[in-house]
């Protein structure tokens, strides 16, 4: 196509709508792979019966990462030099190196939790022992609940104690002995609000 035949008024906007054109499709990839990547994470949830809300830090994480790599291309077809969007992705990944690490208990407890699903060490209604050293007691309860941060331990270490909810921290069960009563069969020993048999 030879440009001398547009019109000037079109030749001069050329080069502002092949810009505009690229933003667009750099929005339309993102928009695409951020769609891709949660039906991906919906699937892998599906396939391994993860439950919904340990389903939403993936989608999350995925999508800002998503987001700031378009946002990234964006400003570089605006006009912004490369050495700004340097500086800029370098002091992003800086305070999230940082912030990283502030919440690294917290991201290890969650990241745990995603093993406990998958590799079910343990279900809810088991009954545990979380030992300290494999020669001596330790803490005693059955499995209420798998939270994200915790997991929910019904206490049956002593008669003082039992009925009482203990909340462990998902990583404890990767870093200590843990010994385990899967339920009963006939289900008297699964667990119930309203009352647990002891040990």
């Amino acid at each position: 196509m030879n440009i001398d035949l547009l019109p000037d008024w079109l030749i001069d906007i050329l080069p502002t709508l092949t810009h505009l054109m690229k933003i667009a499709l750099i929005i339309t990839v993102a928009y695409l792979i951020k769609r891709l990547i949660w039906r991906i994470v919906e699937r892998l949830g599906a396939t391994h019966s993860l439950p919904p809300r340990m389903l939403v830090p993936l989608r999350t994480m995925s999508g800002w990462l998503i987001v700031v790599i378009a946002m990234l291309m964006v400003m570089q077809q605006i006009g912004v030099s490369a050495a700004v969007i340097w500086s800029a992705f370098t002091g992003f990944a800086a305070v999230a190196a940082v912030a990283f690490f502030a919440a690294w208990s917290v991201l290890s407890n969650l990241f745990c939790s995603f093993l406990i699903y998958t590799s079910a060490p343990f279900r809810v209604g088991d009954r545990l022992e979380i030992l300290d050293a494999s020669d001596k007691p330790g803490v005693k309860g059955r499995v209420a609940e798998i939270g994200l941060l915790y997991t929910v331990l019904q206490d049956l270490t002593s008669e003082e104690t039992q009925g009482a909810w203990l909340q462990i921290p998902n990583s404890a069960f990767f870093q200590k002995t843990i010994r385990r009563w899967p339920p009963e069969e006939d289900g008297k020993s699964r667990f119930q609000w309203s009352g647990v048999a002891g040990f």
